[in-house]
Protein backbone atom coordinates (compact mmCIF):
# COMPACT_ATOMS: atom_id res chain seq x y z
CA UNK A 1 0.00 0.00 0.00
CA UNK A 2 1.06 3.62 -0.60
CA UNK A 3 1.61 5.51 2.48
CA UNK A 4 -0.29 8.64 3.43
CA UNK A 5 1.62 11.42 4.39
CA UNK A 6 0.93 11.50 7.85
CA UNK A 7 1.75 7.94 8.28
CA UNK A 8 5.02 8.36 6.11
CA UNK A 9 5.70 11.53 8.43
CA UNK A 10 5.27 9.26 11.74
CA UNK A 11 7.32 6.28 10.14
CA UNK A 12 10.13 9.09 9.65
CA UNK A 13 10.18 9.83 13.21
CA UNK A 14 9.85 6.27 14.16
CA UNK A 15 12.62 5.14 12.12
CA UNK A 16 15.09 8.14 13.40
CA UNK A 17 14.32 7.13 17.07
CA UNK A 18 15.46 3.86 15.90
CA UNK A 19 18.50 4.45 14.28
CA UNK A 20 20.00 6.39 16.69
CA UNK A 21 20.56 3.68 19.00
CA UNK A 22 22.83 2.02 16.99
CA UNK A 23 26.34 3.06 16.13
CA UNK A 24 25.63 2.26 12.15
CA UNK A 25 22.47 2.58 10.47
CA UNK A 26 22.41 -0.92 9.38
CA UNK A 27 21.86 -2.40 12.45
CA UNK A 28 18.59 -1.18 12.94
CA UNK A 29 17.14 -3.11 10.43
CA UNK A 30 15.47 -5.98 12.71
CA UNK A 31 13.70 -3.41 14.75
CA UNK A 32 12.89 -1.73 11.79
CA UNK A 33 10.76 -4.68 9.97
CA UNK A 34 8.98 -4.86 13.27
CA UNK A 35 8.23 -1.28 12.79
CA UNK A 36 6.84 -1.69 9.36
CA UNK A 37 4.62 -4.45 10.72
CA UNK A 38 2.90 -2.57 13.39
CA UNK A 39 1.63 -0.05 10.59
CA UNK A 40 0.92 -2.86 8.07
CA UNK A 41 0.64 -6.21 10.19
CA UNK A 42 3.28 -7.20 7.66
CA UNK A 43 6.17 -7.15 5.47
CA UNK A 44 4.89 -5.50 2.31
CA UNK A 45 6.95 -4.39 -0.69
CA UNK A 46 6.90 -0.91 0.15
CA UNK A 47 7.58 -1.49 3.89
CA UNK A 48 10.79 -3.38 2.00
CA UNK A 49 11.57 -0.17 0.09
CA UNK A 50 11.28 2.20 2.80
CA UNK A 51 13.78 0.00 4.70
CA UNK A 52 15.83 0.18 2.42
CA UNK A 53 15.99 3.64 1.31
CA UNK A 54 16.54 4.83 5.47
CA UNK A 55 19.37 2.52 6.00
CA UNK A 56 21.35 2.41 2.81
CA UNK A 57 20.54 -0.97 1.87
CA UNK A 58 19.51 -2.85 -1.10
CA UNK A 59 16.07 -4.14 -1.42
CA UNK A 60 17.38 -7.19 -1.51
CA UNK A 61 19.36 -6.70 1.52
CA UNK A 62 16.23 -6.20 3.39
CA UNK A 63 14.12 -9.34 1.37
CA UNK A 64 16.77 -11.26 2.44
CA UNK A 65 16.11 -10.55 6.71
CA UNK A 66 12.86 -10.43 6.19
CA UNK A 67 12.73 -14.01 4.61
CA UNK A 68 15.15 -15.57 7.17
CA UNK A 69 13.21 -14.92 10.57
CA UNK A 70 9.82 -15.89 10.94
CA UNK A 71 8.58 -13.40 13.19
CA UNK A 72 8.51 -11.11 10.06
CA UNK A 73 5.42 -11.79 7.72
CA UNK A 74 5.44 -11.34 4.18
CA UNK A 75 1.36 -11.64 3.93
CA UNK A 76 -1.11 -10.19 5.38
CA UNK A 77 -1.02 -11.72 9.44
CA UNK A 78 -4.34 -12.19 11.43
CA UNK A 79 -5.18 -9.50 14.69
CA UNK A 80 -3.41 -12.72 16.79
CA UNK A 81 -0.67 -15.01 15.91
CA UNK A 82 -1.48 -18.53 17.60
CA UNK A 83 1.71 -20.24 17.82
CA UNK A 84 1.46 -23.67 19.08
CA UNK A 85 4.41 -25.69 20.46
CA UNK A 86 5.00 -28.98 18.89
CA UNK A 87 9.13 -29.32 19.88
CA UNK A 88 9.91 -32.34 21.71
CA UNK A 89 9.17 -31.93 25.45
CA UNK A 90 5.76 -30.00 24.41
CA UNK A 91 5.22 -32.89 22.00
CA UNK A 92 5.57 -35.51 24.45
CA UNK A 93 3.38 -33.27 27.00
CA UNK A 94 0.25 -33.18 24.43
CA UNK A 95 1.45 -30.01 22.18
CA UNK A 96 0.81 -32.38 18.79
CA UNK A 97 -2.86 -33.50 20.08
CA UNK A 98 -3.22 -29.38 20.98
CA UNK A 99 -2.08 -28.68 17.58
CA UNK A 100 -4.21 -31.15 16.09
CA UNK A 101 -7.03 -29.58 18.20
CA UNK A 102 -7.01 -25.96 17.22
CA UNK A 103 -6.19 -26.99 13.74
CA UNK A 104 -9.34 -28.90 13.00
CA UNK A 105 -11.49 -26.23 15.75
CA UNK A 106 -10.27 -23.41 13.28
CA UNK A 107 -10.31 -24.77 9.96
CA UNK A 108 -6.19 -23.96 9.42
CA UNK A 109 -2.92 -25.39 9.28
CA UNK A 110 0.60 -23.62 9.39
CA UNK A 111 1.14 -19.87 8.97
CA UNK A 112 -2.53 -19.96 7.20
CA UNK A 113 -5.22 -17.47 8.40
CA UNK A 114 -8.85 -17.69 9.46
CA UNK A 115 -11.57 -16.15 7.45
CA UNK A 116 -12.63 -13.72 9.76
CA UNK A 117 -8.59 -12.28 9.78
CA UNK A 118 -8.53 -12.73 13.53
CA UNK A 119 -6.35 -15.73 13.81
CA UNK A 120 -3.18 -16.81 12.18
CA UNK A 121 -1.88 -20.40 13.50
CA UNK A 122 2.09 -21.54 13.92
CA UNK A 123 3.60 -24.50 14.59
CA UNK A 124 6.50 -23.44 16.78
CA UNK A 125 9.71 -25.22 17.53
CA UNK A 126 10.29 -23.84 20.90
CA UNK A 127 8.47 -20.99 22.99
CA UNK A 128 11.09 -21.40 25.62
CA UNK A 129 8.96 -22.20 28.25
CA UNK A 130 9.75 -25.81 28.92
CA UNK A 131 8.81 -26.02 32.54
CA UNK A 132 5.29 -25.52 31.02
CA UNK A 133 5.04 -27.87 28.45
CA UNK A 134 2.44 -27.59 26.45
CA UNK A 135 2.77 -23.99 25.81
CA UNK A 136 0.94 -21.80 23.42
CA UNK A 137 1.65 -18.44 22.41
CA UNK A 138 -0.61 -15.24 21.76
CA UNK A 139 1.42 -12.79 20.16
CA UNK A 140 4.46 -13.79 21.99
CA UNK A 141 2.76 -13.69 25.44
CA UNK A 142 2.72 -17.20 27.80
CA UNK A 143 -0.53 -19.66 27.99
CA UNK A 144 1.24 -22.22 30.37
CA UNK A 145 0.07 -26.08 30.78
CA UNK A 146 -2.67 -26.01 27.61
CA UNK A 147 -5.11 -28.69 26.70
CA UNK A 148 -6.63 -29.02 23.46
CA UNK A 149 -10.05 -27.75 24.93
CA UNK A 150 -8.16 -24.83 26.57
CA UNK A 151 -6.64 -23.74 23.70
CA UNK A 152 -9.77 -24.17 21.75
CA UNK A 153 -11.67 -21.94 24.39
CA UNK A 154 -8.86 -19.27 23.89
CA UNK A 155 -9.03 -18.84 20.19
CA UNK A 156 -13.17 -19.10 20.59
CA UNK A 157 -12.18 -15.90 23.15
CA UNK A 158 -9.78 -13.92 20.20
CA UNK A 159 -12.39 -14.46 18.09
CA UNK A 160 -15.23 -13.04 19.78
CA UNK A 161 -13.07 -9.68 20.70
CA UNK A 162 -12.79 -10.83 24.41
CA UNK A 163 -10.08 -9.71 26.37
CA UNK A 164 -7.50 -12.56 27.37
CA UNK A 165 -4.80 -12.65 29.95
CA UNK A 166 -1.68 -14.35 29.95
CA UNK A 167 -0.70 -16.87 32.18
CA UNK A 168 2.73 -14.47 33.15
CA UNK A 169 3.20 -11.21 31.88
CA UNK A 170 1.20 -8.78 31.02
CA UNK A 171 -2.11 -8.52 31.99
CA UNK A 172 -3.67 -8.31 28.56
CA UNK A 173 -3.02 -9.67 24.90
CA UNK A 174 -2.58 -6.95 22.32
CA UNK A 175 -3.21 -7.20 18.66
CA UNK A 176 -0.18 -8.27 16.36
CA UNK A 177 0.33 -4.63 15.23
CA UNK A 178 0.61 -3.10 18.83
CA UNK A 179 2.98 -5.91 19.65
CA UNK A 180 5.02 -5.14 16.86
CA UNK A 181 5.97 -1.92 17.79
CA UNK A 182 6.90 -3.06 20.93
CA UNK A 183 9.22 -5.40 19.36
CA UNK A 184 10.19 -2.46 17.09
CA UNK A 185 11.34 -0.99 20.62
CA UNK A 186 8.88 1.68 21.28
CA UNK A 187 7.44 0.68 24.81
CA UNK A 188 3.63 0.95 26.15
CA UNK A 189 3.89 0.68 29.97
CA UNK A 190 3.42 -3.04 30.22
CA UNK A 191 6.89 -4.59 30.63
CA UNK A 192 6.30 -5.18 34.81
CA UNK A 193 2.94 -6.12 34.64
CA UNK A 194 2.81 -9.81 36.07
CA UNK A 195 5.26 -12.45 37.03
CA UNK A 196 7.98 -12.94 34.76
CA UNK A 197 8.34 -16.66 36.35
CA UNK A 198 6.08 -18.85 37.79
CA UNK A 199 6.54 -21.19 40.68
CA UNK A 200 7.91 -24.34 38.36
CA UNK A 201 10.65 -22.20 37.01
CA UNK A 202 11.58 -20.96 40.90
CA UNK A 203 11.49 -24.41 42.27
CA UNK A 204 14.89 -24.98 41.64
CA UNK A 205 16.19 -21.85 42.91
CA UNK A 206 14.48 -22.35 45.94
CA UNK A 207 15.54 -26.04 46.55
CA UNK A 208 18.95 -24.84 46.12
CA UNK A 209 19.01 -22.58 48.55
CA UNK A 210 17.09 -24.62 51.25
CA UNK A 211 20.36 -27.37 50.53
CA UNK A 212 22.61 -24.66 50.78
CA UNK A 213 23.60 -25.61 46.95
CA UNK A 214 25.51 -23.40 44.55
CA UNK A 215 27.58 -23.60 41.73
CA UNK A 216 31.30 -23.82 41.81
CA UNK A 217 33.48 -20.61 41.57
CA UNK A 218 35.27 -20.12 38.64
CA UNK A 219 38.79 -20.06 38.65
CA UNK A 220 40.51 -16.50 37.68
CA UNK A 221 42.23 -16.36 34.58
CA UNK A 222 46.39 -16.25 35.84
CA UNK A 223 47.18 -14.92 31.77
CA UNK A 224 46.06 -14.34 28.50
CA UNK A 225 46.09 -18.03 26.35
CA UNK A 226 48.60 -18.51 23.53
CA UNK A 227 47.45 -18.29 20.20
CA UNK A 228 48.27 -22.40 19.59
CA UNK A 229 46.70 -23.47 22.80
CA UNK A 230 43.77 -21.15 21.97
CA UNK A 231 43.57 -22.93 18.06
CA UNK A 232 43.76 -25.93 19.47
CA UNK A 233 46.56 -28.81 19.45
CA UNK A 234 49.21 -28.90 17.35
CA UNK A 235 49.73 -31.16 14.76
CA UNK A 236 51.26 -34.15 13.77
CA UNK A 237 54.46 -32.88 13.26
CA UNK A 238 54.63 -30.68 16.09
CA UNK A 239 53.75 -27.48 14.26
CA UNK A 240 50.26 -25.65 15.32
CA UNK A 241 47.28 -27.29 13.49
CA UNK A 242 45.44 -24.54 11.49
CA UNK A 243 42.09 -23.65 12.60
CA UNK A 244 39.45 -20.95 11.08
CA UNK A 245 37.85 -21.13 7.68
CA UNK A 246 40.06 -21.56 4.30
CA UNK A 247 40.30 -19.58 1.45
CA UNK A 248 40.72 -22.41 -1.20
CA UNK A 249 43.67 -23.90 -2.62
CA UNK A 250 46.47 -22.58 -4.68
Amino acid sequence: MAYSPETLEQLRTDAAAIIARYPQERSALLPMLHLMQSVEGFISPDGVTFCAQTLGLSTAEVSAVATFYTQYKRHPNGRYTVGVCTNTLCAVMGGDEVWSAVSDHLGVGHDETTDDGQVTLERIECNAACDYAPVVMVNWEFFDNQTPRSTCELVDRLRAGEAVRPTRGADEVVNFQAMSRVLAGFEDGRADQGPAAGEATLVGLRLARKQGWAAPAVPARTGRPSRATTNGSTGTNGTPATTGTSTGSN
